[in-house]
């Protein structure tokens, strides 16, 4: 991308910033992926984000001043690259006029060839706005890697997002490469019909291309310059801990003089800005020493995650809810427009399970039945998420004459199962770990009979903005911990290695008979009955199972194999008074759903 031709010696140090208008527009505080941003509604319906150093900008920044229309039109300059990409100024405000670049971000579009003509990396991909700014923002603040280099680049202010949606035609993506994509991740992409418009700083100055076009130099020493130039740029980035996938000439601004020589530092070094960081990415040693960091930090407050909360107040951009007995900490996740809630009462757990950290992290199908899936998020952390099949009417062939009393049952809701999953782990009954729900901001058109009495059921729970909980035209994912196959293993264990799987598995790999498959899950439905639960379906391939390195399953000081539920969905509490309910044993209490 060329950032311009200003014919005047430019300017790469970044002017010094305004102080905070004492009138921010009415919004709130945000923080995501590690970036605070004010977050507010514009005049027209759509939602701007300001970092802090937009804030200081915030009059200028409203879009009225710089993308209404005419202004727009008028006064663009469209630069060079593959993206779309504008440099324009504001509107003057308050005696002060902003030169800003002004692009279009392309999460979820295909890396065209091209773009990778310098350095390849097969499964680049681009950065979501907010992974963009929260990777740019890390690598200006320069804590990793040797103190004395300084990277300068573009100053991030705002990302957009505009209120209209568009029709699939108009976002430049092909049908099949939209419905691959909501394949591949079903009800967790962007808005796919939304814009996302980031706005940057604009760095005076010519790209390094047009510099040298400039100088009266001859051919060779041009393409040396070139070639050291950008090798300088790839090199003082991995020193700090991140590469570009599309590092090219033209992305490194540079200040040429009158004489067309390149203005340098005090040490002799061309001074320059990097500019294009939709494909910025950490370096294999720096990603792996940030993920090791947020794994400690992520399994420091997961222990603690129910406990008492922390002194001081939330963030203005969380709520903590209690529904149906168990405490979340509820949010927006803005990059979606949808809804998170996160189990427990600790701030500091939300943003491991926004969107952005998992929805395009590899995946591995867990269950031929349903959607289900085990990945590896951003953060080096394991988890299982599940579509929730809330609103399908059950059908299952197998299930005989118990097929009337699961239809009567229905689907359970995420929070549903959360609250069983929640009692019973405190009445000793191991299941999978509780860890989040994510509602879809995409609205989804359900094909089929629809069941609504659970929408009907819950229609008096709502959300802190005031929504009901549960929405018919959106879809639900329960986020669940990845189990390895036992408790001590999580936190550092150092003992023998076991692994987890499921019982169905265990017998298709010759581990276990299918007697003693038939035994698990006999045991497991008896010792449900005798806590006052039900599970109207219970299949081998729900109950998951330790087993170790010499191919046993793991047993627990009764002797007997430890055992862990982690399909909810037909589960239910059984009803006071229903024939089958065993009496002098502990009874769940009632809980009005």
């Amino acid at each position: 991308m060329t950032e311009g031709r200003v014919e005047s010696s430019p300017e790469v140090v970044e002017p010094a910033a305004a102080p905070p208008p004492p009138d921010l527009p009415q919004g709130g505080w945000v923080d995501l992926l590690g970036v605070r941003y004010w977050h507010c509604r514009t005049a027209e319906g759509g939602d701007l984000y300001l970092t802090p150093h937009g804030v200081p900008f915030a009059r200028q920044l409203q879009p009225e001043n710089w993308f209404e229309r005419r202004w727009f039109r008028t006064h663009r300059v469209r630069l060079h690259g593959t993206s779309t990409v504008y440099r324009v100024p504001t509107r003057p405000s308050a005696g002060r006029q902003l030169q800003l670049v002004v692009k279009w971000s392309r999460v979820g579009e295909d890396v065209p060839g091209d773009t990778l003509s310098v350095q390849r990396f097969i499964n680049a991909e681009f950065n979501s706005p907010f992974e963009e700014f929260a990777l740019l923002m890390e690598l200006r603040q320069g804590r990793y890697g040797p103190p004395g280099y300084r990277v300068r680049t573009q100053k991030p202010l705002a990302i957009y997002v505009p209120p209209e949606r568009m029709r699939r035609w108009e976002t430049g993506r092909s049908e099949s490469k939209i419905a691959a994509k909501l394949a591949q991740h079903p009800g967790v992409e962007l808005d796919i019909l939304r814009q996302y418009v980031l706005v940057y700083e604009w760095v005076k100055g010519v790209d390094l291309v047009e510099a040298l076009s400039r100088a009266d130099l001859p051919e060779q020493e041009r393409d040396r310059i070139l070639s050291a130039m950008t090798g300088l740029a790839i090199h003082e980035l991995a020193l700090k801990g991140f590469r570009m996938a599309d590092m090219k000439p033209a992305h490194i601004i540079v200040r040429p003089g009158p004489d067309g020589s390149l203005k340098k530092d005090k040490s002799g070094q061309v001074i320059y800005a990097l500019v294009d960081h939709e494909l910025l990415v950490r370096t294999p040693e720096h990603e792996e020493a940030v993920r090791h960091s947020h794994r400690i930090h992520y399994l420091e407050h997961m222990a603690r995650r129910f406990e008492a909360p922390r002194a001081g107040d939330l963030p203005p951009h969380l709520h903590a809810v209690r529904i149906l007995g168990v405490d979340y900490i509820y949010g927006r996740a803005e990059s979606t427009g949808g809804r998170l809630w996160v189990a427990g009462k600790d701030p500091d757990l939300f943003n491991y399970f926004l969107p952005e950290r998992w929805r395009r992290t590899p995946r591995e199908s867990l269950s031929p039945y349903s959607q289900v899936y085990r990945t590896r998020t951003k953060d080096n952390i394991n988890l299982v998420w599940r579509v929730s099949r809330l609103g399908d009417v059950p059908d299952y062939s197998d299930a005989g004459d118990r097929l009337e009393a699961i239809r009567e049952q229905g689907f359970n809701s995420p929070f549903e199962e959360f609250a069983l999953a929640y009692e019973l782990n405190r009445l000793g009954f191991r299941t999978v770990f509780l860890r989040a729900i994510y509602m879809t901001g995409r609205k989804v058109q359900r094909r089929g009979p629809v069941d609504l009495r659970r929408y009907e059921r819950l229609a008096d729970l709502r959300t802190p903005d005031g929504e009901p909980l549960l929405l018919p035209d959106h879809e639900y994912i329960s986020i669940w911990g990845f189990w390895n196959g036992a408790d001590k293993l999580i936190v550092g264990h150092r003992g023998p290695p076991t692994r987890g799987l499921d019982a169905e598995a265990a017998a298709l790999e010759g581990i276990i008979s299918e007697d003693t498959m038939a035994d698990l899950v006999y045991t497991a439905r008896t010792r449900l009955r005798r806590l006052g639960f039900e599970h109207l379906y219970l299949k081998p391939h729900h109950l998951l199972v330790s087993v170790n390195e010499r191919r046993t399953l793991v047993c627990g000081a009764n002797g007997q194999p430890e055992i862990r539920l982690c399909n909810f969905e037909l589960l239910r509490r059984i009803p006071d008074g229903e024939p089958g309910a065993e009496r002098g044993v502990h009874r769940a209490p009632a809980v009005r759903w």
